[in-house]
């Protein structure tokens, strides 16, 4: 059976949960079983940021910190699932996302190239990630990417081989029942 990883942009999906499906709580091992659509998945990589703390941190800024730790820890008990941070910075009076499209097509890559997986499922939307997916489709992995057709690159959709829209009825599927 072939091998597959599945990609998280964090940032990405959460702002598609928040503005599509009103922060809808997802089981992450479910959505990334689903996602490998029978594959044999060896691994999942959720990439984000902490959120931005100042010195010394606001009340707000430290509950929102607490909360993204504690849904990171939460991920990190899931099987086979990986979580990989990057920074968060200010620039030109917004904070911007700093090393996410990189350690993600470093994954991408590295694992394409060692014959790791047969498949990359990506849940991004970002052109940044376009020469990963090239990289690994010379190497031979099928790629595939789910996306919003609301916040998503022409490029990226044209990079990969398969293209799967988040549908409601795949977060309704993938929800996380309490």
């Amino acid at each position: 059976m072939d091998k597959a990883a599945v990609f998280v942009d964090g940032g990405y999906f959460s702002r598609i949960l928040k503005d599509e499906y009103g922060e809808a709580a997802i089981d992450f091992h479910v959505l990334s079983e689903k996602l490998c659509q029978g594959c044999d998945r060896l691994r999942t990589y959720y990439y984000n940021c902490m959120p931005y703390q100042s010195n010394p941190p606001t009340q707000d800024e430290r509950t929102r910190y607490a909360a993204m730790d504690r849904f990171l820890y939460s991920l990190k008990k899931i099987p086979r699932f990986e979580v990989r941070l990057g920074k968060l910075s200010y620039v030109h009076g917004e904070f911007v996302q700093k090393r996410v499209d990189v350690l993600l097509s470093v994954d991408l890559v590295r694992m394409s190239w060692g014959r790791q997986i047969q498949r990359a499922v990506l849940l991004s939307g970002d052109s940044d990630l376009v020469p990963a997916v090239q990289a690994a489709k010379d190497a031979g992995v099928l790629t595939q990417v789910y996306y919003s057709k609301r916040s998503v690159h022409d490029e990226l959709l044209q990079a990969c081989d398969d293209r799967f829209e988040i549908t409601r009825d795949l977060i309704e599927s993938v929800k996380l029942r309490r």
